[in-house]
């Protein structure tokens, strides 16, 4: 979109955006006299950003909030739906999420005049003519209405597989404790995730192993898991664009594993445990 990004890290409480890290970037950037167009915080596998204090920051400054919430359909922030407060949220449909429709996602807002404006550019741009008419460049994003249909015909059952997917999370949390240098993502007070992925922490000294061998190891047990996102400041395409903070996205990556999380069963999840407790060598 032409814009130059500027990351900012993590908090330990919940994974997501550091309102204090993005306090002292707003406070630089206003000094330079550049604020950024935008803030995006992300709701990171099922779990809210600290949605009123980073609105009460950027509204210091009269910066937008646009909230990456595709990973978050369901979640409830101080008991509101995720996103909700913000400019705009955008959640995802794809096929590994809680409501799928095999693609595509859904962008919402209060501001009836953005969703309006999201329309149009989202059906190409075009004005009201008889003949193709175009002010300015748009796009073709509109999920098909078969694709809408399968998505809305699943919405009853969101808080059904919510839950389901906090008792696979609860299971974990169970059959996982007491296992030195293994924890579970942390849920802050103000939110209720969704746990659409349950993820640990694997401190190697403590552990005895590092998630690339625990990865290993259940890949040798046909049970798939994978790190966490790798960061963007990390990516190659983002190449010399540093991350503003303490770091904390970088250890969870080098040890945060993504375990199975979908519908499963409990024998299915004890392998999960099993595999896991064997290589701890703490």
């Amino acid at each position: 979109m032409g814009a130059r990004p500027r990351f900012l890290d993590v908090s330990a409480e919940s994974w997501t955006l550091d309102p204090d890290v993005l306090e002292s970037q707003l406070r630089a950037a206003a000094r330079r006299g550049r604020l950024p167009r935008a803030v995006v915080p992300v709701d990171l596998y099922g779990q809210s950003c600290d949605l009123d204090a980073i609105l009460a920051l950027c509204g210091r400054w009269g910066v937008p909030v646009l909230c990456d919430s595709a990973e978050a359909l369901g979640a409830l922030y101080r008991g509101r739906p995720v996103g909700k407060g913000a400019a705009l949220a955008a959640f995802s449909f794809n096929g590994n999420k809680i409501i799928t429709a095999g693609g595509g996602g859904a962008l919402v807002s209060d501001d009836a005049a953005l969703i309006e404006r999201a329309r149009h550019l989202a059906n190409q741009a075009k004005e009201v003519a008889p003949h193709y008419q175009h002010e300015t460049t748009g796009y073709s994003y509109g999920l098909s209405s078969v694709l809408a249909a399968v998505g809305l015909a699943q919405i009853t059952a969101l808080q059904a597989r919510v839950a389901a997917r906090r008792q696979v999370f609860a299971r974990y949390a169970a059959g996982l404790s007491g296992l030195p240098g293994l924890s579970l993502m942390p849920e802050p007070e103000w939110g209720h995730a969704t746990r659409w992925l349950s993820v640990v922490q694997l401190d190697p000294r403590r552990f005895g192993a590092t998630p690339e061998m625990a990865r290993r190891a259940l890949d040798s047990a046909n049970i798939e898991s994978r790190p966490v996102w790798k960061p963007l400041h990390m990516q190659p395409a983002f190449r010399g664009i540093r991350c503003h903070g303490a770091g904390l996205s970088n250890q969870l990556f080098e040890r945060g594993l993504c375990l199975p999380s979908g519908a499963m069963s409990a024998e299915e999840q004890d392998r999960v445990i099993a595999v896991l407790r064997s290589c701890c060598r703490g």
